[in-house]
């Protein structure tokens, strides 16, 4: 089985060193790997010195590099669905193609539905995807989630009603229903988004793996980071810890910062203390080159089993109990005052910090209400019982 595994992090912490460090190990082990970029702000091609197009492109045996260009994956792929957005955004639907680039989380979306489409065509056996900063990558994988529930209140009437109601639309709202291609392609990415969720919420197949540095503001948005990963499903099996200064230094400004590094890194291993953690050394040159990269293979990726796969948290689920069911919910890390949480139709709503998440209940529950919810030990236990009682 292929498998994939997402590094994150703050901007700035060396995500994209520690995710080329993983691919050339996993080539050298002889899988065929593949590096993806999703970070518009593209380095793939500066840290191995050499000029990247749109396309996948070969840097050494079993290593190729991708980075993504999702307004062209949504010109060439999307192209019907594209238009009939343009459609309903003006009045003609002369909208300029490219323009729609600019729409709240497309780039999030082509992005990963082009990742998937790699996974399924099995070319790899390791996708090592090194992403934006640490919103960015929370939007992109959340994504899927949101646009799915979205499109399932949006477009549940399926051909039929269509057909059906274009007419009407036409006249009545002045916006026009999807034609028959656009359908079946607005069909083909919710299919997709469906697959999307099931794939990076799979733990046998997806990682998601935490960059970090030993400096305060840094560790503070891991913790967070490390919480809403948990909140959202997705599975984090590793901790990297970059940039450590030596210890042998004597310069005492250099001095101060390692006694300041070294509670950091103490209060890091002691909040992820349930998964692995990797130090980095603070090297004496810039990381560009594959000879370079191989520092961080042969001073930290060491393990034999560093790409295996380690299911260390715990999916949200339901428990029946004696007087109606249970809600389980993981979020390490969540301050209680932060936390609120309300019932919206067939949903049950979750918001921490700026994060939201729409949580669908089964059909089992639709007739049940919220009855308390208490938080302990990093995780929210919602209470349903039978409506009315």
């Amino acid at each position: 089985m292929s498998r994939i595994y997402i590094f994150t992090g703050k901007g700035g912490v060396g995500k994209s060193s520690v995710a080329a460090a993983h691919a050339v190990k996993s080539a050298e082990t002889g899988k065929n790997t593949l590096l993806v970029s999703t970070d518009m702000a593209h380095n793939l091609g500066d840290i191995f010195e050499k000029h990247l197009d749109r396309e996948i492109e070969n840097v050494m045996p079993n290593l190729d590099l991708y980075e993504i260009d999702p307004q062209y994956v949504m010109e060439h792929d999307y192209q019907e669905v594209m238009k009939y957005i343009g459609s309903i955004m003006t009045d003609n639907g002369s909208m300029d193609l490219s323009a729609l680039g600019v729409l709240p989380g497309s780039e999030e979306l082509f992005s990963l539905l082009r990742i998937a489409d790699i996974y399924v065509s099995g070319k790899y056996d390791r996708i090592i995807v090194d992403c934006a900063p640490t919103g960015e990558t929370l939007s992109l994988l959340k994504f899927p989630e949101l646009l799915s529930w979205y499109m399932e209140k949006l477009f549940p009437i399926g051909k039929v009603g269509v057909r059906v109601l274009s007419p009407i639309s036409k006249s009545v709202f002045k916006m026009e229903m999807p034609n028959k291609q656009a359908m079946n392609d607005i069909e083909k990415m919710y299919m997709k988004l469906i697959r999307l969720q099931e794939l990076l919420k799979d733990r046998d197949i997806t990682s998601i793996r935490i960059v970090t540095t030993p400096e305060k503001m840094v560790v503070e948005e891991t913790k967070r980071n490390y919480m809403y990963l948990n909140l959202y499903n997705f599975n984090v099996d590793g901790l990297f810890i970059n940039r450590i200064l030596p210890k042998d230094i004597s310069n005492d400004f250099f001095g101060e910062w390692i006694v300041i590094q070294s509670e950091f890194i103490a209060a890091l291993k002691d909040t992820f203390s349930a998964l692995p953690i990797y130090e980095i050394p603070w090297y004496d040159e810039e990381l560009r080159g594959v000879e370079n990269i191989k520092r961080i293979v042969k001073d930290v990726l060491t393990s034999e089993d560093v790409f295996e796969t380690k299911i260390l948290t715990e999916r949200e689920h339901f428990e029946k109990t004696e007087d109606g069911y249970m809600l389980s919910v993981a979020m390490p890390g969540a301050n209680k005052k932060e936390i609120d949480l309300y019932q919206a139709a067939t949903d049950i709503v979750i918001r921490t910090g700026n994060m939201k998440r729409n949580i669908p209940l089964p059909n089992i529950l639709r007739t049940y209400e919220v009855a308390g919810a208490a938080f302990e030990d990093g995780r929210l236990e919602i209470r349903f019982v039978p409506s009315g009682e």
